[in-house]
């Protein structure tokens, strides 16, 4: 049912959960498994050349390797293949364009991310993901 299963994290709590579900379905489809980490732009600002937001941005990524990496080890404790990119730039955008080029079967993701706001039932990338995509979402 599922061959290739994308998911992206952004290192929160809600995007753990959307690692361990992804990794389970995958584990359980014998499907392989994407990992994104979007460094977010919106957030940190769009980087000048060595500037210190460029900075900023180059420690994000180290660290989302580490996440990715470290996700990679989860999947592989399961017997799921787990390939990881990071990228920069709005992260539902960045989300939907990965997905349809790697021809993802399903995306599931937490339903909130880092900003963790509980007054409403999804976050603001999670709901975009899911407006601007034909490929099936699971937020969990």
């Amino acid at each position: 049912m599922y061959d290739t299963i994308l998911i992206p994290t952004d290192g929160s709590e809600q995007a753990d959960r959307g690692i361990d579900h992804g990794l389970d379905l995958a584990a359980q489809y014998d499907a392989t498994v994407v990992c994104l980490y979007v460094v977010d732009e919106r957030r940190y600002g769009r980087p000048p050349a060595l500037g210190t937001v460029e900075v900023d941005h180059e420690k994000h990524e180290d660290e989302a390797m580490e996440l990715l990496k470290e996700t990679e080890e989860r999947g592989r404790t399961l017997g799921v293949e787990v390939e990881h990119e990071c990228r920069r730039g709005n992260p539902w955008d960045e989300i939907v364009t990965f997905a349809e080029r790697e021809d993802a079967d399903l995306i599931v993701m937490g339903r909130r991310g880092v900003t963790d706001d509980r007054r409403t039932s999804l976050g603001s990338v999670t709901e975009q993901v899911m407006r601007q995509t034909e490929i099936p979402v699971q937020a969990v």
